[in-house]
């Protein structure tokens, strides 16, 4: 048969296009482009409230960041291989809790939507988290630090040195609290014990907890509380991160010592309590002292005193020997001697002194009296001088005076009076 025409079977295939889209129009079916398609899916999932918003848990296949930013990571079941594509913006990554990595398990916040570049749907996360133990892991952390900035995990109180009664909160089934007992009746017999019981596992535990450590505080007696739980799985002492246990332990009114799990264990409650030890044994060992060890140490320390006493009576019986010696040789009545000698021997300085002062003064007043002779006027006038005066009394010392001049003559045996009949200046020298 021959080949038809090609432009004889182009205008048969028009024709049959334009029949087949008659056919449709007349059934009411819907025309759409390749845009519409996309855009009626977009509103179609956009409108649907259960993709709107959810989590979604797979396992990071792919994760790359490209140059805008922008992070693209391929989520996968491991269960079924189905494979949803993901991508965080470069404004969200800043607020992502944690990096994901190839092969981890994540839980992931996001909407469900249409890429039309790729006619694909994918998920536009918001938040990613770790799955599993890692989620557990991330809201330890989460809490711890919340807890801290409250100021929650920083009590440390001293604990009592000789506690005379103790509170235990356990499980009266628990290992934990057998171990306690055996410890204190070895370490500490005599002990007052309170024990209060609690939950210390499952949905009920927290609650449980926090009202053994509640009847604690009301009853008042005890000195110190231990809280104490054996070893376990994870989940097992999830009770012990709860934030009401947690709160409890810090706000407790007397000293808090823990002993939870085994030594790689690690929860909030140890953080709040005031001392944490690894095991129960070893919190029973940190609230007493070992009774063995207090009397080995009360008899250092009795012979220590012993030894001191011995010590101290021994120099005093050599200092009592030493004044014993010095007293034989400086008897009481020889130092009375020695004193009164040198008593005599300074009176005698001083009588010595006394008298050489007084000479010394003697002396002079002597030579002041003679002196005071020597300038007497009237010695002078016995030596045969006169005063002259005038008739005012005064001395004359000027021989040139007016004749019938009156003048006074004083001598050493009276005086008498003359006028002056001429007067002669003395001769020029």
């Amino acid at each position: 048969m021959p080949n038809p025409d090609p432009q004889a079977r182009a205008l048969a295939n028009r024709s049959n296009l334009e029949e087949v889209i008659e056919s449709l129009l007349g059934e009411e079916v819907p025309l759409l482009s390749v845009g519409g398609v996309s855009r009626y899916l977009k509103s179609l999932l956009g409108g649907d409230p259960y993709l709107t918003r959810l989590w979604v848990v797979g396992e990071v296949s792919s994760c790359q960041r490209n140059h805008t930013g922008h992070l693209f990571l391929t989520l996968v079941d491991p269960e079924s291989g189905d494979v949803l594509r993901g991508v965080v913006w470069q404004s969200q990554t800043a607020r992502l809790s944690f990096w994901p990595k190839v092969g981890q398990q994540v839980l992931a916040l996001g909407q469900v939507g249409i890429y039309s570049g790729g006619s694909y749907y994918r998920l536009v996360i918001w938040q990613l988290l770790p799955a599993g133990e890692g989620l557990l892991a991330w809201r330890f952390q989460q809490l711890k630090a919340r807890l801290a900035a409250e100021g929650l995990f920083d009590n440390q109180r001293p604990l009592p040195t000789h506690p005379q009664c103790i509170a235990v909160v356990s499980s009266p089934d628990a290992a934990g609290w057998g171990d306690i007992r055996r410890t204190l009746n070895q370490r500490y017999p005599g002990l007052r014990v309170l024990f209060s019981p609690a939950q210390v596992q499952g949905e009920a535990a927290p609650e449980s907890i926090v009202r053994a450590i509640r009847r604690v505080e009301r009853d008042g007696r005890a000195e110190v509380l231990l809280i104490a739980r054996g070893g376990g799985a994870g989940e097992d002492l999830a009770c012990f991160n709860d934030e009401r246990v947690v709160r409890a332990i810090a706000e407790c009114r007397i000293p808090v010592v823990t002993g939870i799990g085994h030594q790689r264990d690690e929860t909030l409650a140890d953080y709040a309590a005031d001392y944490a030890a690894h095991t129960p044994t070893a919190a029973a060992e940190r609230v007493v002292p070992d009774l063995r060890e207090l009397q080995r140490q009360g008899s250092q320390l009795r012979q220590r005193l012993v030894t001191c006493t011995l010590q101290v009576l021994e120099k005093a019986q050599e200092r009592l020997h030493h004044a014993h010696h010095r007293l034989l040789q400086i008897h009481p009545e020889r130092l009375l001697h020695q004193a009164q000698k040198h008593l005599l021997q300074r009176q005698q300085r001083l009588v010595q002194a006394v008298r050489h002062r007084l000479q010394e003064q003697q002396q002079r007043h002597q030579a002041l009296q003679q002196h005071l002779q020597a300038l007497d006027p009237a010695a002078v006038l016995r030596r045969g001088y006169a005063l002259v005066r005038d008739e005012r009394g005064s001395l004359v010392r000027n021989p040139c005076l007016p004749p019938q001049t009156r003048l006074r003559i004083e001598l050493a045996g009276g005086s008498f009076w003359v006028r002056v009949e001429e007067s002669h200046e003395p001769p020029q020298t």
